[in-house]
């Protein structure tokens, strides 16, 4: 059965002082696939291990269905958690052969040797390394390895499993086919899954609900749709995919869909354009609008545009070719992709479409925004 995890008033702080976690807060429900995302040293591993039971807390709790693993007096070691682990490199043990690393989890549980033969070979077939169950991990590929370790975390069937970047060593082909094969994987074993990485794309492919941490604050957890339309402060729009950002001037009041008009003076155009505001309402004048780039178009000479700037770089990616401009005053806009096409250095319009444009007001810039991430 797969498990429901809660943790209330989470911190880790290690010796010296340095604050891991803070006051870190969530409910998972059972099956759910989350990503817990953010850059290096902003607790998502530590969160991690913290639930594995490899790390001890300094306050809160975590509960893992209706057992209290661990709280300001209890601590559940990692054996008794009935969990799996996927970890970044691998964790295989070198004497034993892809089979019997798989069966290990197995016999752990108390299966005898047939059944633990069975089903450990059952599971290689579902990853496509049936034919490799007799090779040693020094034999096998690093992409092989890391399904062999996935298959050893899923065969134990234990309802909770925890991958530790288990991507993060492999090229990007690979990366991508292991991607679909994980989730694939643990959605069929209706697992709950606690996923971390630092990559936004693979969050956002990957997750039912991401976690964003920043120095050991859950900022916000939401679907993926919501993270990218609605980012609950500025560090998630940044830390979650911007073309550029420009500062503007309000010149009007929202409406009731929630977009405001805004202009922004001195880069290359006068026109005003629509956005978002992301964190509501409150009356401000100025502020700055985060681009996405899903909300840039070029626009054909002679034709109006939001911005102008001047093209700096191109690059083909297969389904077209992704610009970089500069504006006047030295901001640039990256990530502009078209079908064609525009030379170096050529002038160019980008028209903004208001979905993929989020206000932000100059003060919500200044103070750094935390709200509770579960009210959205």
């Amino acid at each position: 059965m797969p498990e429901r995890i809660v943790i209330e008033h989470l911190e880790k702080v290690y010796a010296g002082g340095q604050r891991a976690l803070d006051d870190v807060s969530l409910d998972v429900e059972p099956g759910t696939f989350l990503v817990l995302l953010g850059p290096s040293g902003s607790g998502k591993t530590t969160l991690l291990r913290c639930l594995a039971g490899i790390e001890r807390v300094t306050g809160g709790s975590i509960r893992l269905g209706d057992q209290v693993v661990a709280d300001g007096r209890k601590h559940l070691p990692p054996e008794r958690r009935d969990l799996s682990m996927v970890f970044q490199d691998y964790a295989l043990w070198p004497h034993l052969v892809a089979r019997d690393n798989v069966a290990f989890a197995l016999r752990r549980r108390g299966h005898g040797r047939v059944e633990c033969r069975r089903l450990a070979d059952q599971m290689l077939e579902r990853v496509g390394l049936g034919a490799l169950a007799d090779r040693y991990p020094n034999e096998l590929s690093g992409g092989e390895q890391q399904r062999v370790a996935l298959s050893r975390a899923l065969v134990a069937d234990t309802g909770l499993v925890l991958c530790d970047e288990p991507l993060s060593n492999l090229d990007a082909d690979l990366r991508d086919r292991l991607r679909v094969e994980i989730s694939a994987l643990v959605r069929e074993a209706n697992a709950t899954t606690i996923y971390i990485t630092h990559d936004q794309s693979e969050a956002f492919a990957l997750a039912d609900r991401i976690g964003l941490l920043e120095h050991g604050h859950l900022v916000q957890i939401d679907t993926p749709e919501a993270i990218y339309y609605r980012p609950a402060t500025p560090f998630v729009a940044r830390f979650t995919g911007l073309a550029g950002e420009v500062p503007v001037r309000v010149i009007g009041q929202p409406s009731e869909a929630g977009a405001v008009e805004v202009v922004s003076d001195g880069f290359g155009a006068a026109q005003s354009f629509s956005a978002r505001t992301a964190l509501g309402w409150h009356g401000a004048t100025d502020g700055r609008v985060m681009i996405r780039p899903s909300a840039l178009t070029i626009t054909a000479p002679g034709q109006e545009s939001h911005l102008v700037g001047s093209v700096t770089d191109v690059a083909f990616r297969g389904r077209g070719y992704e610009h970089v401009v500069d504006l006047p005053n030295g901001v640039r806009i990256s990530g502009v992709l078209a079908e064609t096409r525009a030379e170096r250095h050529s002038p160019i319009g980008l028209r903004l479409e208001a979905a993929g444009c989020l206000f932000f007001s100059s003060k919500s810039l200044l103070n750094g925004v935390t709200p509770d991430p579960t009210d959205r």
